[in-house]
C-alpha cells in the first residue's frame, strides 16, 4: 500500500473526521499565507483551492481551504461538501447557496467563479467521478443521512 492508500485509509476513520475539521484548515491557511498563495499543505495528496465566498448570514468574506476535483483543463472544479463525514453540511455550502459568485485561489492565481449545486443526473455523474478520484468520500456518505452536496465552480 502506497502513501496515498495509507492516507485514504486514515482519512476514512472516525478519529480523523473529528480532528481534521480543526487541524487541516488551520494548517492549510498558515502554509497558504506563508507561501503567498502558492502551496496548500493538503494539496500534496489532493488538489486544493482556497474558496472565498460571502457569508450567507454575515455578508462577510469567508476563506476556506478545500480539496477539489479539477475539470476541463482548469475551467471548472468540483467541490465536495463532505464535512469529513460529519452530520451537518459545512458552512461554506450554505454560503455558496446564498451567494454563488465567489473566488478561488488555485495554484497561486485568484479566479472569479460561479458555483452551481449539482442535482439529479449531473450530480450522479459527478459523484461517480469524485469516488474514483478520492474513494474515502463513500465512507463519509455512509456515515451521514444527508446527501453530500456537490458544487461545480466555473470561471466567470
Amino acid at each position: 500500500m502506497g502513501v496515498a492508500g495509507i492516507v485514504q485509509k486514515v482519512s476514512s476513520t472516525r478519529g480523523f473526521a473529528k480532528a481534521a475539521p480543526y487541524v487541516v484548515p488551520a494548517l492549510d491557511r498558515a502554509v497558504h499565507r506563508l507561501t503567498r498563495g502558492k502551496v496548500l499543505l493538503s494539496a500534496v495528496l489532493l488538489p486544493g483551492v482556497i474558496l472565498t465566498a460571502t457569508g450567507a448570514r454575515s455578508g462577510r468574506r469567508r476563506r476556506t481551504p478545500l480539496a477539489c476535483m479539477p475539470e476541463e483543463g482548469g475551467r471548472s472544479w468540483i467541490l465536495v461538501g463532505s464535512n469529513f463525514g460529519r452530520t451537518d453540511h459545512p458552512a461554506w455550502t450554505h454560503n455558496l447557496l446564498a451567494h454563488p459568485e465567489a473566488e478561488i485561489s488555485w495554484r497561486g492565481q485568484d479566479i472569479p467563479v460561479t458555483a452551481t449545486l449539482l442535482t439529479d443526473v449531473e450530480r450522479a455523474r459527478a459523484w461517480r467521478a469524485v469516488l474514483a478520484f478520492w474513494p474515502p468520500y463513500a465512507t463519509y456518505q455512509r456515515r451521514v443521512e444527508r446527501e453530500i452536496r456537490l458544487f461545480r465552480l466555473v470561471r466567470r
